[in-house]
Order: structure tokens, then sequence, then C-alpha cells
């Protein structure tokens, strides 16, 4: 008996998936557990397996085309089996708009320039109108239709006096397009060529955050807090550590702000919390979001019990967890469950910046560059190394006296990294 094949839902959060590759095609011998496509969801690029032994028949999603899940993309049946139309199909890719130039997805839409069109009056039908011969004449000369001009000879018939002064007034009347001169320029200005624009539709990735923006900006009630930190210490103490682990790898700014980040929300639960509907979740694990950015869009992979590993394992750990992320081999559960975020710019020189909140968690930090300025230091002025943090709060969990005494600890140990071991 022949077993359909559905677009599954690959993800918690999905909803839909779009096929990116067919490793199997129609009559393909398949065997239960290997891959049959490989889809993308609304996190990351994950593999359909056929759930039943048989051959592949009636595949009816293309490659790219966006299937709801729940769908069916295909039919797997035994050898010789015949199969007839399965209980429901994959919808049909969208319809392009007729006359709209629209291709497939990802192509450019091709836009027609409009032609510039030549209106004329159209010359009256003598045998409908009642005119002299030297009227028609000159209605047809000077491109005036007959039917519009009141006669003033016998019975209505339009005559020469009533056409004097008629081309003359029309052509006044006319609307003049006229095409406004380029004021001079020394610099040559190349003709546009091709369509001034392109349309990508959304990847699913993208359309997941336009969702998920909506729901943080508008209903959450975001506040800001922001505080300056100076990073000496903390920048002696990762070149201590790089030089002691050699070859076994580094440890970066991003993973001491993770780890600090960490052991401050140990101390401060209140921003540890997820918002629910009708209660408020704190949280007795720490759970560390880390956010990535990949080709389309952002994700935060999770370092779990971020608080209890040591700073090597938090860099290998977010490394691999960054590369899969770019190469859109995450699990689901690489990036569910964080129970607060860290959103790092400082690689682009970005000196502060206010993240946006990933619900349910109550909070995120945004870093910005380290960067060296002038402080005074016991009365003296000199140069030191610092960087800036920006806190977004969910105001309906964490009050701003809670945030502000999270953001002093945080500050605390990373210019001081020995607190951290309190």
């Amino acid at each position: 008996m022949a077993t359909n094949v559905y677009m599954e839902a690959l993800s918690p959060t999905m909803e839909e998936g779009r096929v990116v590759k067919w490793h199997k095609r129609d009559g393909d011998p398949v065997k239960t557990g290997d891959t049959l496509a490989e889809v993308e969801t609304d996190k990351a690029v994950m593999d359909l397996v056929a759930r039943a032994d048989g051959v592949l028949r009636q595949v009816a999603a293309a490659e790219g085309q966006t299937v709801a899940v729940g769908s069916v993309v295909a039919v797997i049946a035994a050898p010789g089996e015949t199969v007839g139309a399965t209980a429901a199909s994959a919808p049909p890719p969208a319809a392009a708009p007729s006359g709209g130039g629209m291709r497939d997805a990802g192509s450019v839409v091709a836009v027609a320039t409009p032609k510039p069109v030549t209106t004329t009056v159209a010359a009256s039908d003598a045998s409908r109108v009642k005119a002299s011969p030297l009227a028609k004449r000159i209605a047809k000369e000077a491109g005036v239709d007959l039917k519009l001009v009141t006669g003033s000879g016998p019975g209505g018939r339009v005559v020469k006096r009533d056409l004097e002064g008629t081309g003359r007034s029309i052509q006044a009347s006319a609307p003049v397009v006229a095409v406004a001169a380029h004021p001079a320029s020394r610099i040559p200005h190349p003709a546009p060529s091709g369509t001034p624009y392109e349309d990508v539709p959304l990847t699913q990735i993208r359309k997941t955050i336009a969702k998920r923006l909506a729901t943080s900006l508008g209903p959450i009630p975001h506040f800001f807090l922001t505080t300056e930190v100076d990073m000496e210490r903390a920048s002696e103490a990762r070149d201590a550590l790089n030089k002691q682990l050699g070859d076994q790898g580094k440890v970066s700014f991003n993973d001491i702000i993770i780890k600090a980040t960490a052991h401050a929300l140990t101390k401060h639960p209140a921003c540890n919390a997820w918002f629910q509907e009708d209660h408020i979740r704190y949280w007795r694990e720490v759970h560390i979001g880390m956010a990535v950015a990949v080709e389309d869009g952002l994700i935060t992979p999770v370092i779990r019990n971020a608080d209890m590993k040591p700073l090597a394992d938090i860099g290998r750990e977010a490394k691999e967890l960054a590369e899969k992320a770019r190469s859109r081999r995450l699990q689901p559960t690489d990036y569910t469950g964080s129970t607060f975020s860290v959103s790092n710019l400082g690689m682009f020189d970005i000196d502060q910046f206010t993240a946006v909140i990933n619900p349910p968690e109550a909070g995120i930090i945004a870093v910005g560059s380290i960067v060296q300025k002038p402080v005074v230091v016991d009365g003296q002025l000199t140069a030191r190394r610092r960087m800036r943090i920006t806190m977004s709060c969910d105001h309906r969990v964490i009050d701003g006296a809670t945030g502000a005494a999270f953001l002093k600890t945080l500050k605390q140990m990373l210019e001081n990294p020995l607190a951290m071991l309190l």
C-alpha cells in the first residue's frame, strides 16, 4: 500500500518549508530513513526522510517551491504498484499575475517601460455628420472630430465658420508634456539600462524574523540601560589564557562576555526569566542565546548551562555552533530554549546599539566594540580599552532597578574577571 510523504514540521515553529534539493527522484528506490530531500525550515536546512520502503513516485513539489506543513509532496509505493491520486497534494506554486512580468522565486521581476502614446482626434464620418464639403476637408486636415462641433448652418449643418480657429484652440488646450532638461553637468551620466530594481522572495528564516519582530517590538514594552566597561583586565586575562591554550583553541572577548553574563544571571535570577501569558517563569538553569549573523538573517544558537562551563569549552562550543549556523545545519535543540541572549556587533566597529528581545526571554544585551578612550584613573589622564553594553529589558518582567543591578554585577565581573570565581 502506498505511503504519502508529507512536509513534516522539522522545527517547533515551522509552518511551511521550501524544498531545496531532492536527493531521490521519481522512480528511485528508497528505504526507511533515507534522505529524500533537503528542506529549508524557518531556522535551518534539514533532511526530509523516508518513512517506508518502496519506490518514490508522484513528486509534487519542485525544488525551490514552498509547501505548507502537512501537505503531501510525494508518494512511496511498492515496486510495480499502481498509484492513483494522492489524498492531498502539495499546493502549486503561486501563479504570477498576468502581464506582470514576474518569474519564479529569486529571479528578477521584469517591468516593461511604458511607450509614449500619441493621441489623435479622429476625423468625422461624413455619413453620420451633416457638414459642408469644405468643412469636412478642414476638419480632416486639422484632425477635428466633427461630432464634437456644433453646426450653425441649416439643420445644424457644420460649415466653414464653425471650424475657424478650432485647430488652434485644440492645440492650445491639449496638454503639453515638457521634458525638463538636465542641468548642465561636467560629469557624463550614463543612461539607465535594465530593470531599476530586483524583487527577491523572502526565505523561510527571513519570514520567521519578520514574525518574531512583530511579536517582540510591538507587544513587549522595551526599555534600555547602557553602561561602559573598562576591559583592560579582561584583555590581559584573555591574552594570558590564549597563550596558555596554545594550539588547543582561542578564547574570544565574546566568550568572556557570555561567561560573565551567565555568572551575573545566577546572582540576578529575576533577569533569567520568560514571560508567559499568565505567569513568569524564573529559570534555575542559565542557557545563553548567542546571536549569529547568517547569509539571510540572524539566528541564536544556545550555549546550555553556560555558567557551569569553563571558558575554553564555551569558546569551542561557540565556534562549532556558529559554523553550523552559517552552514544552515543547526538542529532544533541547538537553537531553542535560551533564557537570555547576547548580541555582539563589536567586530563591525559598532560603538553602541540596542537589540530586540527574543521572546519569551525577558532580556538581551547588545555589546559594542572595544576602543581606546582617554579616561581619568587615579587623577591621571590615560588611555584605556572601553566597551559599551546596552541591556534591553521587558518591563513586564524586569524593573529598572533590577536591570541596573544586573548590569552593575556584569560590569564588575568584566572589569575584574577574578570576580567570576567568587
